[in-house]
């Protein structure tokens, strides 16, 4: 058994115990003044029950033994927490490119931060259940290798492409104004904008992606450390699916009531931006069953 799979069930209900009770203290009216408004997308109350949910779930894991529904459940709760964490994004991206304006407010990206870290928790621990369920080895769970990209990776990475190419267009043909100051910073964003929607897929599913191509000359034939590509691969997708993905249920309920703002713009691009996260998390999957070194238990 891996280490993380004796800790992570602790952490996440230390982490549930001590964020959902922060949340409770804020629910009943001492929540701070936050700049937007809110510090994460759900109401405090809902996520005191999503927390009170992930120490049930903790707790009935390793009382039944690891049933499935519970799995699941564990699984239900990390991604319902990481959701409600997804202004977490523009927090990173602000803290990393300052010029760009996008508000701060320490305590609310303190108190998203925590949000997703007990979401991360409570789905980790969710895996740690099922790879005790699964026969064979706990460590790798007979994951096979792959010995090349397969079709579905070469899919997803040309989908994320597409789905930034898309988002691209529209900014172009349909109006909008870019929401951002004009800066360097805006220069940085828009260089690691494309990076992450055109370099990144293809790097993932390339051969150049794992062995440094001749034009890299001090690097040439060596290979790429696999966290370099595959790190921001699992890590920008996440984020986009988090932050976008909540923001298709915000945009139904903006379109029923008639207060969404730009439409046909906001129809076009964040779809764009959901297919980019899962094209760009299925090629991530690729590349780690390609890279992944040999099982140190079992030997696959």
């Amino acid at each position: 058994m891996t280490r993380w799979m004796t800790w992570a069930p602790w952490g996440a209900m230390v982490g549930a115990l001590a964020y959902g009770g922060v949340q409770a203290y804020w629910a009943v009216g001492h929540a701070p003044a936050w700049v937007l408004g809110y510090d994460v997308t759900f109401p405090s109350w809902a996520v005191v029950a999503l927390c009170a949910g992930v120490v049930l779930v903790v707790a009935g894991l390793r009382a039944s033994g690891g049933r499935l529904p519970l799995v699941l459940a564990a699984y239900a709760l990390g991604v319902a927490l990481v959701a409600a964490s997804a202004v977490l994004l523009l927090d990173v991206v602000g803290g990393i490119l300052p010029g760009l304006g996008i508000p701060r407010d320490l305590p609310a990206f303190l108190s998203r931060a925590g949000c997703a870290s007990v979401g991360l928790l409570a789905a980790a621990t969710g895996l740690s259940w099922q790879r005790r369920r699964t026969a064979g080895c706990l460590r790798c769970v007979g994951v096979p290798r792959l010995d090349a990209t397969p079709r579905w990776g070469y899919v997803a990475a040309y989908a994320a492409v597409a789905g930034c190419l898309v988002r691209i267009v529209a900014q172009l043909t349909m109006g909008v104004d870019i929401p951002y100051a004009a800066s360097p910073s805006l220069l940085i964003f828009e260089f690691g904008f494309l990076l992450a929607g055109v370099l990144l897929p293809h790097a993932l599913v390339h051969g150049w992606g794992k062995v440094w191509p001749r034009w890299v000359v001090p690097l040439a034939g060596r290979r790429v450390p696999r966290w370099l590509v595959m790190g921001p691969g699992f890590a920008i997708s996440a984020a986009m699916l988090a932050y976008f993905g909540t923001g298709v249920t915000q945009m139904v309920r903006e379109t029923v009531d008639g207060t969404l703002q730009e439409p046909a713009f906001m129809w076009v691009a964040v779809p764009a931006y959901v297919v980019w996260g899962l094209g760009l998390a299925v090629a991530s999957v690729s590349y780690y069953l390609i890279t992944r070194p040999a099982c140190a238990s079992c030997g696959r």
